[in-house]
């Protein structure tokens, strides 16, 4: 069952003359309790593409699809306050920075309680034992005295697990995680995957994992999507992407991973950065980077363009080997 669809999805910011396309046309799925993993550079649209299925993107920004649907609820439709009971209880959103997303004037236990008050109701004495039990669920240790701290009071890993807390705080059936384990460290990121990954097996929810980390996604989904430069440039079974990846940039993305360099002295990397608004190319936005580039690369973009059993926005999709079509 399709919980969440995206059709064409742009996302621009900037004036009517010369708008920028952070998100560029992107379309996909997530069924009901499947994890996705979303990645790609930073500055790929990946944080910027869930802020607008979030409806959390403000002026200058403007939102354009043709289908944003969460279950049978079109969200373009939704008024604002038809958004807000669906945000935070169906919907929900881990940020990136735990430090900076949690309010310095309030306790967590208070942050929680209001999250559990807003959305489900009930007395204090009740959304006080859910907000423990909360806390418990995510590994919190003597969770009811940790009620009563403050952000500054607690380190990034427990910070993050407090946030996990809000957002599960009202039984989501979709959970978006931004980047969750970028400002920890690397023994606390594995610790916060292997708690997301649980948590959505006990509530069946969907997850979409947002990480530039491609060895993050690489056991825990089932789908992988891969975005570059606003764009959808690869969508596959994640078995099929660490096997065999089609788009250049993908491949590009593996190689750069150390398992993958193990026996060279350094390690493989794409050169140059994601184009901003200034510096576009025409043609394929890849093609001053990719070493597979032809004129018609550097002339034409390329259709997202269905293969067996994957979708892969390139003229010359890469083989089994690991070569371009145009190399044949």
């Amino acid at each position: 069952m399709t919980l969440l669809s995206v059709e064409n999805l742009s996302v621009h910011f900037g004036d009517e003359k010369s708008p920028f396309r952070a998100v560029d046309r992107i379309s996909y799925t997530v069924g009901q309790g499947e994890v996705v993993g979303i990645v790609g550079e930073s500055g790929s649209g990946k944080s910027v593409s869930s802020l607008a299925i979030m409806g959390l993107i403000d002026f200058p920004g403007k939102v354009i699809a043709n289908k944003l649907s969460f279950g049978q609820s079109d969200l373009q439709a939704l008024s604002s306050r038809q958004r807000r009971q669906l945000v935070g209880s169906d919907v929900a959103m881990i940020f990136q920075d735990p430090m900076t997303s949690l309010n310095p004037c309030y306790s967590v236990g208070f942050q929680i309680m209001e999250a559990i008050k807003v959305h489900q109701g009930g007395s204090r004495r009740v959304r006080r034992q859910r907000a423990i039990g909360l806390l418990e669920s995510v590994g919190i240790p003597d969770p009811e005295s940790r009620l009563n701290v403050y952000p500054h009071q607690l380190s990034g890993g427990m910070s993050q697990r407090v946030m996990i807390a809000m957002a599960i705080a009202c039984q989501p059936k979709l959970l978006i995680a931004d980047e969750p384990t970028t400002a920890l460290d690397v023994t606390i990121q594995a610790q916060i995957i292997e708690l997301l990954l649980e948590l959505q097996q006990q509530q069946n929810m969907a997850l979409i994992l947002i990480t530039h980390d491609l060895a993050l996604v690489a056991e825990s989904a089932k789908q992988i999507i891969v975005m570059y430069a606003g764009q959808v440039v690869e969508i596959g079974a994640a078995e099929d992407i660490f096997t065999a990846p089609r788009h250049p940039y993908t491949q590009a993305l593996l190689r750069s991973l150390p398992e993958f360099s193990a026996d060279k002295a350094r390690l493989a990397s794409l050169p140059g950065v994601v184009p901003g608004k200034y510096d576009r190319p025409s043609g394929c936005l890849l093609n001053p980077r990719c070493p597979y580039a032809t004129e018609l690369c550097r002339n034409e973009e390329p259709e997202l363009r269905e293969m067996t059993g994957r979708q892969v926005k390139c003229h010359f999709p890469l083989d089994d080997a690991g070569r371009p079509a145009c190399d044949k």
